[in-house]
């Protein structure tokens, strides 16, 4: 077999193995060429899914390829806020990009293609009910349903107050075993709990 086209094979197999996606250093981490990684991409068998990161066509669509790329690219992000709602179904806002929490006093990052909104949490909110999902097989950080309330009444002046009431009321009525101690405890770690207390005790 040519030199080449063993390359190749050896590409596909270190990507098939990967699930199927991979960061460019990854690959090249792996024993991929460069150039094989482009052979690949101009034939078509490789698609390229964000800056550096590349995934086989073959592979079965990706349900949440924006997040699947920020979870990637930022591994210090959560998915917060009305992405983090429209993830657990607490919400009838469309997201028009991807919230993400970060440290305060983190770089601001950049991905090509995929709008964000950066939102910068201090501790120990930001530390506190974060999630690990895995989304096509990729590790997702996301904040979890009684978190990401209680963040929403923090940020009630940029998502807008009914955002917040909408998700409390949604949780309410689609949670089988909804968890009231924990939406006060995370309303006490966002120093929110006077603002949630007369919504929490409208939906008991």
């Amino acid at each position: 077999m040519p030199i080449a086209d063993a390359g190749l094979v050896k590409a596909r197999h270190v990507f098939t193995k990967h699930k199927g996606m991979l960061r460019t250093s990854d690959a090249i981490r792996l024993g991929v060429h460069p150039r094989t990684l482009y052979t690949l991409r101009d034939r078509g068998e490789l698609e390229q899914v964000g800056r550096g990161l590349y995934r086989l066509s073959t592979a079965p669509p990706l349900t949440s390829p924006d997040m699947v790329s920020v979870a990637i690219r930022i591994p210090r992000a959560v998915i917060c806020l009305i992405s983090a709602l429209a993830h657990h179904g607490l919400t009838t806002q469309v997201p028009h990009a991807v919230d993400v929490a970060l440290p305060s006093h983190a770089q601001i990052p950049k991905l090509d293609g995929i709008p964000l909104r950066v939102f910068w949490y201090s501790d120990p909110s930001f530390s506190s009910g974060i999630d690990v999902i895995s989304i096509d097989q990729v590790p997702v950080r996301v904040y979890s349903p009684e978190k990401t309330i209680a963040d929403c009444f923090k940020y009630r002046n940029k998502i807008g107050l009914d955002v917040a009431i909408e998700a409390l009321r949604a949780y309410r009525e689609r949670t089988r075993k909804a968890d009231y101690q924990a939406l006060s405890r995370f309303a006490k770690v966002d120093r929110v709990e006077k603002v949630m207390r007369p919504y929490l005790e409208a939906v008991l």
